[in-house]
């Protein structure tokens, strides 16, 4: 079967306070299912993230940009939740301010890459500096955006560092 053929839908809906996403699937009439392959193809191009931001407004920006951009998101208002999410699931991808309550983006970052080693780690934050000293025990293959930044550039940047 022509995967092009299929017109695949990603929908939400909350289960509790999280997204919980359903695929759909249709295709033209007489056409086979789609193979595993290509639920691979369509599950490889979206990257899975976990987003933690304080910021209630600034996080919803992020949410939706980024599940427009065709990625999966699972928010948190602060890095003590995140850190018992990331423990239980796996994620491509650790989004995550600097400075927030309870448990900071750095120590955050820190914890997460001593579960997962591959996780790749991009602090979104206004202390650019904070992150970028070597006292502060970040991992050191973290990536920084510095805030402000539009959300294209910030897609961008996650597209470019799921690539490499």
């Amino acid at each position: 079967m022509n995967s092009a053929n299929a017109a695949v839908y990603i929908l939400k809906c909350h289960f509790g306070s999280h997204p919980v996403y359903r695929w759909q699937v249709e295709t033209p009439p007489g056409s086979h299912d789609l193979t595993e392959f290509h639920w691979q193809h369509i599950k490889s191009t979206m990257v899975k993230i976990l987003l933690a931001e304080d910021d209630d407004d600034l996080r919803r920006f992020l949410v939706k940009a980024l599940e427009k951009a065709g990625h999966r998101v699972s928010p948190f208002a602060e890095g003590a939740s995140a850190y018992e999410e990331i423990k239980q699931a796996s994620f491509d991808l650790l989004l995550t301010d600097i400075v927030m309550p309870e448990m900071d983006g750095i120590e955050l970052a820190r914890r997460a890459a001593e579960l997962d080693p591959a996780l790749k780690i991009m602090f979104i934050t206004g202390f650019a500096a904070v992150a970028l000293n070597s006292d502060s025990n970040a991992p050191k293959d973290a990536k920084v955006l510095s805030k402000p930044f539009h959300l294209r550039d910030l897609v961008d940047e996650v597209n470019r560092l799921m690539a490499a």
